[in-house]
């Protein structure tokens, strides 16, 4: 079993995991939030989305977002971009991916973006084809992988399709999206390598929820495939608008406690990360949704 020497984050809680609050958190927050997760480490965040503010009124300020980014080098910024209106509005922000979104579920497609699997993937076609035309990264993420709130159980054979389909837009990069964290290690595993038939193990991700505690144990099982590229959330911010009852994303700072005492390199600082993490928990006015957090945090208390 040849495990990965280093694993590269992808930090979603800027964007994932600020997407769903019923508060109002103001840009300046959110800047420090990303300011704050580049120092400790993070080369890749997901900052924001040029969606609809009718339909995600939390992200209304992806451009004064992006606009008050001290930008660090060798940090790639990406933002979530669901059609060519949100592409177009993205692009004078600079941002160095888009990411774009299919379900493995026809239910969820049709409620999350009013259209079928098929069609979202249309949508995308001329978003790719203009962020490669300008030099931009395209990632696309594939959601409900294992599971759905409408459907139930969801076929790796619908993976393997939606992986299919991203490639032949063009889309460089895919992740494998447990958005409501039903699943266990091995329907996972079956997941990963539904999306391996069409990506190269280099150009796929794992994207776990931790609804049901499972995923830490759904990382490591992707590990042992030999995936190295995860997105996770600080302080384990976000849930699924869509998706009754799914907790947050995992929590970077147990994903990064796991991989550092199994020796995995990250490049991330877990004391600064933890700060981080409570930044924006004291910002809700909550405690982080993280283990590693919690203990640390009672730690330094001590």
């Amino acid at each position: 079993m040849q495990l990965p020497s280093r694993v590269k984050l992808v930090d979603v809680g800027p964007r994932d995991g600020l997407q769903n609050e019923k508060g109002h958190v103001p840009a300046e927050i959110k800047i420090g939030l990303v300011h704050r997760l580049q120092d400790a480490g993070l080369t890749e965040i997901e900052v924001t989305s040029f969606v609809s503010p009718k339909w995600v009124p939390q992200m209304a300020d992806a451009a004064e977002v992006m606009a008050g980014i001290h930008r660090k080098p060798g940090v790639r910024y990406s933002v979530l971009t669901p059609n060519m209106k949100g592409f177009e509005a993205a692009v004078a922000s600079r941002p160095d991916e888009i990411v774009v979104f299919g379900a493995a579920s026809e239910a969820f497609s049709q409620k999350n973006i009013n259209c079928s699997i098929a069609e979202s993937i249309e949508r995308f076609a001329p978003v790719v084809e203009a962020a490669k035309a300008k030099g931009i990264a395209t990632r696309g993420a594939i959601s409900c992988a294992v599971g759905c709130p409408y459907e139930g159980e969801v076929a790796p054979e619908r993976v393997e399709m939606v992986a299919r389909l991203m490639k032949q837009i063009g889309v460089q990069h895919i992740g494998v999206a447990d958005t409501i964290g039903v699943g266990t290690p091995r329907k996972v595993q079956a997941a990963m390598e539904a999306a391996l038939k069409h990506y190269d193990i280099d150009c796929v991700s794992g994207h776990f929820h931790d609804t049901y505690g499972q995923a830490l144990g759904n990382t490591l099982a992707s590990l042992e495939m030999g995936i190295w590229q995860y997105d996770t959330s600080s302080a384990g911010l976000g849930g699924c608008p869509y998706a009754k009852g799914a907790t947050g994303n995992v929590a970077t700072e147990d994903v990064v406690y796991m991989l550092h005492g199994m020796g995995i390199a990250t490049g991330i600082d877990l004391d600064k990360l933890i700060d981080a993490g409570k930044y924006i928990s004291d910002f809700l006015q909550r405690k982080p949704n993280s283990r590693a957090s919690t203990a640390i945090l009672n730690k330094r208390a001590g």
